[in-house]
């Protein structure tokens, strides 16, 4: 278990959370995540170095912390009333995300954490919960839709490899086309 997960909610402890994130995020924007450090992270949030070591371990874990709270998704896919239509934008959003250099960045350092099972499980939920609420949506409408497993299988999971492994992302039109075959097993 991490450090993280026996953070309480609320009070100073996400104030000093939301501290910490902002400081991260802005000193990307800054100097660039390769030469950020604790310390400046501290000096940035207000805190102690100690602060940012007891609550997360080391820089990773701090990074794919942050990374991770970017990746959770603002709200639920869009909903265009046609499940073809709606996994289509859905992944088109998510190949765009994954496949532009903050995602990737993002992507890296969530992979880099050491107590990386929590993290990249929370990844994998956070995109199959988009493409379960698509699908669930098109069930009550009496729609065909491809199970999640699928979709992730035959979606989600080549266009991550390529982008984690290959060192050349598929193609947008290559992302399609997969999205597309995955909507024909339906």
């Amino acid at each position: 278990m991490s450090t993280r997960e026996c953070i309480r909610p609320g009070g100073r402890s996400a104030r000093v959370q939301e501290s910490v994130h902002k400081a991260v995020n802005e000193l990307i924007a800054e100097v660039g995540r390769a030469n950020v450090t604790v310390p400046m992270i501290a000096a940035r949030a207000g805190v102690t170095p100690s602060t940012i070591y007891r609550r997360w371990g080391d820089l990773a874990e701090l990074l794919a912390d942050v990374a991770l709270a970017r990746l959770r998704p603002d709200g639920e896919p869009v909903d265009t009333g046609d499940v073809r239509t709606d996994l289509h934008a859905w992944a088109e959003q998510f190949f765009e995300e994954m496949t532009s250099e903050p995602g990737q960045a993002m992507v890296r350092d969530v992979m880099a954490s050491a107590a990386a099972g929590g993290e990249k499980a929370q990844c994998g939920a956070y995109v199959r919960e988009q493409i379960q609420t698509i699908i669930d949506r098109a069930v009550q409408r009496g729609q065909q839709a491809p199970d999640a497993d699928t979709i992730m299988d035959h979606y989600v999971a080549p266009v991550m490899y390529r982008n984690l492994f290959y060192g050349e992302p598929l193609s947008a039109e290559r992302a399609r086309a997969l999205m597309q075959a995955c909507l024909d097993k339906a």
